[in-house]
């Protein structure tokens, strides 16, 4: 054989070998007999810098030589899936959380994950791989609503980290999915950690938390959906933790959340994140040293540009290695094999969900059940459930009976057929009852522009009315996110950057209750709001007080189920009811003892409203605490039980809520803290009994700075029960001795 002709032959076999090699990795990553670890190990290295780096951003391009599809990974589901068309909108997360009801949370996260995926494969058959298509949903917030005034506070399940905790579990679970081998949506808990406000202040606001309140208050939420409910993924918050950009802290992400949870998913930066760290929080001095320090920290994914933009001139500088890179891409990858992206449909589950069943009857209903669920009542004197019988008219006023965006609160889908409350309450009236309506006036006063009160003929139809509905309270688009359109208020008493600086209901509509009032009909205040509202006193001189919340696309039929009587209410207030603004502490104090206190674990004044409150168009009688010991050690388990009796005429439900109280401490404590509740349905006369069970190690403990543990102290504790942290109906002492 000639040399040349021997040169070309090798040339070729050498070709034809590392074709075959690269076909043979090539289906190594697609082999679907290897497990996930070893496909996405397997198709990272496959990939060049550039392609790598290609996929940090919440917007990622398709690398068809690797058949890796375009892929964006924002989407949004806080109560249903959000901003990707018609959708089945569910009650806000702060009314979820009113219902106390997890059986119904993880019904309404089935729903949403079955939407989600419906809506995903349906994008993917029309090769639509943008924003709000994918599987990857940054959803629930469980940070504490800590101070009523933050904006965003609707967004989560209330004060408290137990019902936060418990409610969030659910929510991830329903939304992942329980099968062995795939997810069904990937569950993004968010904003880790400590972070509740101030709004205008987030991308460069410092918060220095006592190792007591980091760990008792505002990571145990987070630790139940990253430890039992297995959330696969968890979202960085914008500001600083200790001097920290939250979304690349070494504490909160790699020695709390990876080493101390044993996290495997990946984290993904708040939009605008990363960029925050060199140009507000002034904590490196490049773009580049801030993507860096991101991966370094552990935060995989920039909703952003700046890792896709700089990292490899960073790599080019030195302050970044190509093996930290990998990391995140590998997380990124290996997230995305769990969810199927790289199988064939047929062999996942999950693919096979018909679009049809987005926006089904179905689901309608269950919109309205949970709604149903999440009204609150919160003062009855006796008008309530009206009585058509004896009703012929009534007057509907206000600026949220006819407000769609009172319904559905911040990051919502589209309700194919919302029906307000004014057209709830006309439905149940049916053609015996005159129903009259008058938005009077608006939601928040305007100053100036808008001077509207209510007229003579408005008080003069009110005045021939049997019974007064007045529907307000507040909407979204003015308690939310900070926001061009929240600091376009900023000029409005009581407003600035989303967050509130007072917590009276807005003067315009006091002004207007007043008005009513001296009309002398009676008086139902329907209260659509996001968070707690004072009245000024004017509570006192109200009928009936129903807080609704933003209670979703049924929220019109549940608000008049409950006003007459379809539906008895047994929702729970998941926030504190202050009198007033005076009572609250500074806003940008995270100490939870603060002034007078922060949430009911630590409040010292007298709420108008507790938490946990709520009453029922029935009466519920609670007896027979036992417990099964009443001296234990740190190992133990104590199993409480009680019988409650509907003692009323009306069937119903009752939020049977169990609190502990650290009696005989050396340290300072929580005045009671929430650690067990289960709504239950009694008949008529029908007596149950509720059995709770409790860790010592755990619904006991509190957090030993010195020694950086959770600890129980020996001494006395009491076991509480009642139907709110201050209606406590049945108390029994244990001891604990360690």
């Amino acid at each position: 054989m000639k040399p040349n002709v021997l040169i070309l032959f090798f040339s070729l076999s050498l070709l034809s070998m590392c074709s075959n090699a690269q076909e043979a990795v090539i289906e190594k990553y697609s082999n679907l007999s290897l497990d996930f670890e070893t496909r996405a190990t397997d198709l990272v290295a496959q990939m060049t810098l550039e392609e790598k780096i290609s996929q940090l951003g919440a917007g990622a391009p398709a690398i068809p030589r690797l058949n890796i599809q375009e892929y964006h990974w924002w989407n949004e589901c806080l109560h249903g899936v959000a901003r990707a068309g018609v959708a089945t909108v569910f009650p806000q997360a702060i009314g979820m959380a009113a219902s106390f009801d997890t059986g119904t949370m993880r019904a309404v996260a089935n729903v949403i994950s079955d939407e989600a995926r419906a809506k995903h494969h349906e994008a993917q058959r029309n090769k639509n791989y943008k924003i709000y298509t994918g599987l990857t949903f940054w959803s629930p917030n469980v940070n504490i609503f800590r101070d009523p005034r933050w904006g965003r506070g609707h967004e989560t399940y209330g004060e408290d980290p137990y019902l936060t905790g418990q409610m969030g579990m659910q929510f991830v679970k329903g939304l992942q999915g329980n099968d062995s081998k795939y997810l069904k949506l990937v569950s993004t808990a968010k904003h880790f950690a400590v972070h509740n406000g101030p709004e205008p202040n987030r991308h460069s606001f410092n918060v220095l938390p006592s190792k007591r309140d980091l760990w008792e208050t505002y990571l145990p939420a987070f630790e139940d959906l990253i430890v039992d409910a297995k959330a696969y993924s968890v979202m960085g918050a914008y500001n600083r933790v200790d001097g920290e950009s939250a979304s690349a802290s070494w504490m909160l992400l790699n020695d709390i959340l990876r080493k101390q949870w044993g996290f495997e998913g990946y984290v993904v930066s708040d939009c605008g994140a990363i960029n925050d760290i060199y140009e507000n929080h002034k904590i490196v001095n490049t773009q580049e040293q801030a993507a860096a320090l991101g991966i370094r920290r552990g935060c995989d994914l920039n909703c952003g540009s700046v890792y896709q933009r700089t990292l490899k001139t960073a790599v080019a500088q030195g302050i970044i290695g190509i093996k930290e890179i990998d990391l995140s891409v590998y997380r990124l990858m290996l997230a995305r094999m769990k969810l199927g992206m790289f199988d064939p449909p047929q062999q996942v589950p999950y693919a096979q969900i018909p679009h049809e069943i987005n926006n089904s009857k179905a689901h309608d209903n269950l919109a309205l059940k949970m709604a149903q669920k999440s009204m609150t009542l919160i003062k009855n004197d006796g008008i309530l459930p009206l009585n058509k019988n004896r009703i012929k008219k009534i007057a509907v006023i206000g600026p949220n009976a006819d407000n769609i965006n009172a319904l559905r609160g911040n990051y919502y889908g589209t309700a194919s057929n919302p029906v307000t409350v004014i057209n709830g309450i006309k439905a149940e009236s049916g053609p015996e009852i005159e129903v009259i309506y008058h938005k009077g006036v608006s939601l928040v006063t305007n100053q100036n522009k808008d001077s509207l009160v209510l007229s003579k003929r408005i008080l003069k139809d009110i005045e021939s009315a049997d019974v007064a509905i007045f529907v307000g309270g507040l909407d979204a688009t003015w308690e939310g996110e900070e926001s061009n359109e929240m600091r376009s208020k900023n000029g409005v008493e009581g407003f600035f950057g989303g967050d509130r600086t007072k917590i009276e209901l807005p003067e315009i509509q006091l002004n207007a209750l007043k008005a009513i009032n001296k009309t002398g009909t009676p008086v139902v205040f329907v209260l659509l709001a996001g968070s707690a509202i004072s009245f000024n006193g004017l509570e006192q001189e109200l009928d009936a007080i129903l807080a609704a919340w933003y209670p979703g696309q049924r929220g019109g039929d549940a608000v008049a189920d409950v006003l007459f009587g379809n539906y008895n209410p047994a929702g729970r207030l998941p926030v504190t009811f202050y009198s007033s603004t005076d009572e609250l502490a500074d806003f940008e104090d995270y100490n939870m003892r603060a002034g007078n206190g922060f949430t009911y674990r630590y409040y010292n004044g007298d709420a108008m409203y507790p938490f946990g409150h709520g009453i029922s168009y029935t009466k519920f009688k609670y007896s027979d605490l036992t417990v099964s010991k009443t001296r234990l050690n740190n190992s133990d388990e104590l199993f409480v039980t009680i019988n409650v009796k509907n003692s009323g005429e009306l069937d119903g439900e009752e939020v049977v809520q169990l609190y502990i109280k650290d009696i005989e401490s050396t340290t300072w404590m929580p005045h009671k803290q929430l650690r067990g509740f289960k709504r239950i349905s009694l008949k008529k006369g029908e007596k149950k009994m509720v059995e709770f069970k409790l860790n010592v190690s755990k619904d006991l403990r509190y957090y030993d700075a010195t020694k950086q543990t959770y600890a129980v102290e020996s001494g006395d504790f009491e076991i509480q029960i009642g139907s709110s942290s201050k209606n406590i109906l049945l108390k029994k002492i244990i001891y604990v001795e360690n």
